[in-house]
């Protein structure tokens, strides 16, 4: 028996390409790259974005303020190393940003602001009015492409429920989601008072683009024929004693890494152990074979050849038969369970002539270092520093020990090539923040928002939802 571990892998940054023809038009930063080429659905959103609003009585002048400085070039003051300028919205995404008329403009009567200051469950006096005042804008929902919610700082005690669950974002999300209506949540000190203007245009402009349904970029090389599955579950109660769980997911991503939709159903067809479900294989045959069927209806009727599912838990027996069951005709099916939290670190250490035990590194372990702990697991540091993002390293953060993310393998053969690539490639395709990477693959980060989400909603239908709609 051995202390040593198997040599260190690492794979280098994926790129993403933002043209759907033209291949060349490619980064891996994807901010540079919009900058540079646009974006990768340039000329399918409708132009402009009509914006609904919802505001106190008196401020909707702050949000069309917000509105237009999303049109002005700015430079950052923080992150000057990743954030490029921002040179305005309509030069970003080819497309401009214009209030929408004035019947989609909503303020909120602040006449029950001293109601919520001496209420002991502000968050649900204020989630009330908030739902009483977009019910109207339902009724107006062809005249909008995205509401912005403008929240201010002094309502901060209806933000969380105290002792209680509550959310006022995922909330709101759960209310308007059902209803097939973006929200853009624009909260005072997040939003209207941060420093960084860049930072806030980049977010927001992101996001607001892709809410309206356009698409910022896709992967680059990556196999036309697999198909990505993110599988996570939400609890909630029944009102009764027994639980009931919600599935989330499937959220289905495609080779380029477009997951635009997603399924949900209840279910009680559960096991729970250490308060983490694990469905029987008559319902993971469900929910897989709804994936590929949401697979299909996207590739012209066409299967994958080969399907890797993430998701945060072991597969029991009875899940991988249920899975296998689906996918019959599958060449290949990866079931990778991705661990979060795990306790190892990684330090860099570089060899020094001088000192013949070497020293450590200036900057930490890179991002893509991947070391095997056998054939069924192995090490995948999502974060870490980048050598290849300009003229100096990149560390995301700058601050910190890395820590990797641990890959079980409970079905598949072969090296971890393909399923390190997958994750480092899906850690790239969340549309809803500015950064290089997000710390674990969209398959999963996502499926945490919709199960968040999902549970709040009181009716899931049958049909998939816009994953748009959730962001």
């Amino acid at each position: 028996m051995t202390s040593e571990i198997a040599p260190t892998i690492w794979y280098p940054e994926p790129e993403l390409v933002f043209h759907p023809e033209r291949t060349s038009e490619r980064d891996i930063h994807p901010l540079r790259g919009l900058k540079r080429f646009g974006p990768h659905s340039r000329g399918l959103v409708q132009s402009p974005i009509r914006v609904a609003t919802l505001a106190p009585k008196g401020e909707s002048e702050r949000l069309f303020a917000f509105m237009r400085e999303l049109s002005q070039s700015v430079r950052p003051v923080e992150r000057t190393d990743y954030l490029p300028d921002w040179p305005g919205f309509n030069t970003v995404f080819d497309m401009r940003v214009t209030a929408a008329t004035k019947k989609c403009r909503v303020e909120l009567d602040g006449s029950f602001e001293s109601e919520m200051a001496q209420s002991a469950m502000p968050h649900v006096l204020l989630a009330e009015q908030l739902v009483r005042a977009i019910q109207p804008l339902e009724a107006f929902r062809s005249d909008f492409d995205v509401l912005f919610i403008y929240l201010p700082q002094r309502w901060e005690r209806g933000f969380y429920g105290a002792g209680d669950d509550f959310d006022l974002h995922d909330h709101l999300k759960a209310y308007t989601a059902a209803r097939g209506m973006p929200i853009q949540i624009v909260r005072e000190d997040k939003a209207l008072a941060y420093r960084c203007r860049a930072s806030v245009m980049w977010r927001v402009g992101l996001a607001l683009y892709a809410k309206a349904g356009g698409v910022p970029w896709k992967l680059a090389d990556v196999d036309p024929e697999t198909a990505y599955v993110g599988i996570s579950y939400a609890v909630r109660s029944n009102g009764a004693d027994k639980p009931r769980f919600v599935t989330c997911c499937s959220q289905v991503f495609d080779a380029e890494g477009a997951g635009l939709e997603f399924i949900a159903y209840d279910t009680a067809d559960v096991q729970v152990q250490r308060d983490n479900p694990f469905l029987s294989q008559a319902e993971m045959f469900r929910v897989i074979t709804r994936s590929m069927t949401l697979y299909r209806h996207r590739h012209g009727g066409r299967s994958p050849r080969r399907v890797m599912v993430h998701k945060s838990t072991e597969f029991k027996d009875a899940e991988v038969l249920g899975c296998f069951e689906a996918l019959p005709l599958c060449e290949a099916v990866d079931l990778i369970q991705v661990v979060e939290d795990v306790g190892w670190r990684g330090a860099r250490w570089e060899r020094d002539q001088a000192n013949s035990g070497g020293k450590a590194a200036a900057f930490p372990i890179k991002r893509g270092s991947l070391i095997g702990l056998g054939e069924r697991e192995a090490l995948l540091w999502m974060h870490g520093a980048v050598e290849t993002l300009g003229p100096k390293t990149y560390f995301q953060g700058q601050r910190g020990t890395p820590r990797p993310i641990r890959l079980v393998r409970h079905a598949g053969h072969g090296t971890w090539d393909d399923s390190a690539r997958a994750a480092l490639a899906l850690s790239k395709m969340n549309w809803n923040n500015d950064g290089l990477y997000d710390p674990l693959p969209v398959t999963m980060s996502y499926a945490k928002v919709l199960a968040r989400v999902l549970k709040r909603m009181t009716n899931l239908g049958s049909t998939p939802y816009q994953f748009r709609f959730f962001m």
